[in-house]
């Protein structure tokens, strides 16, 4: 179970940021970006899946995410947690056990044999259920879990994420237009103040993050290979 007394929201990013650069999940790269799975370059790439392997860290970071969308959404607002195939499944199992809670979790596709499910464990008509992700960039491939939760009968009206980008405008409103309200604990925004605070990375290179992050499709599309 949680414990009952956590930072403000301000702090909980700013931690969070922290836990991240220290355990090398954060890479910034301005001279040769990276390549996103939309193809796209950026200079920022982000790996929430190292977090499992960091016990004190992902313990911390999974009591934050449970009293965000506790004190977000209500202490008895769901009735059902589940994970995202796959990185957000380790997640949905932390914040379920936290809140004492069934898991369960939703594949991208039927999986083609059996019953040919999407959603794995018990899930019902009725259920409250929200779902779990390690990140979210711009909110797309979340709608597909979502509606995968309603078709079984439940509602899902929230994800909880660790990581939001927070530059893309259009995000909330894909989000919101679905009926689901983001819950998070920090955005490139909050790692960035806390890359500058360290001196994480030179000056040359936390410049190029900024440029990225205040114009993210413009730089995209001047930095195209």
């Amino acid at each position: 179970m949680i414990p009952s007394s956590f930072p403000d929201s301000t702090e909980i990013a700013r931690l969070t940021a922290r836990m991240l650069l220290e355990i090398k999940a954060v890479h910034f790269n301005a001279r040769e970006p990276f390549t996103l799975a939309s193809g796209l370059p950026s200079p920022t790439y982000i790996d929430c899946r190292k977090l499992i392997s960091y016990p004190r860290i992902r313990s911390t970071l999974m009591d934050f995410l449970t009293v965000t969308v506790m004190r977000n959404a209500g202490f008895e607002a769901f009735d059902n947690i589940a994970g995202g195939e796959t990185a957000g499944i380790p997640f949905a199992a932390m914040v379920a056990e936290r809140m004492a809670l069934p898991m369960t979790y939703v594949r991208k596709k039927p999986k083609g044999y059996g019953r040919n499910a999407r959603i794995e464990g018990a899930m019902t008509e009725g259920q409250r259920v929200l779902l779990v992700e390690d990140l979210t960039t711009d909110g797309g491939s979340k709608l597909s879990f979502v509606d995968a939760i309603r078709e079984t009968g439940a509602t899902c009206g929230h994800t909880a994420v660790i990581f939001y980008y927070g530059i893309f405008p259009e995000t909330e409103k894909t989000l919101g237009d679905h009926g689901v309200q983001l819950h998070h604990l920090c955005t490139w925004w909050d790692v960035l103040a806390e890359a500058k605070a360290q001196q994480a990375f030179d000056a040359e290179t936390l410049d190029g993050v900024e440029a990225f992050l205040n114009d993210p499709r413009g730089w995209q599309e001047a930095n195209k290979v």
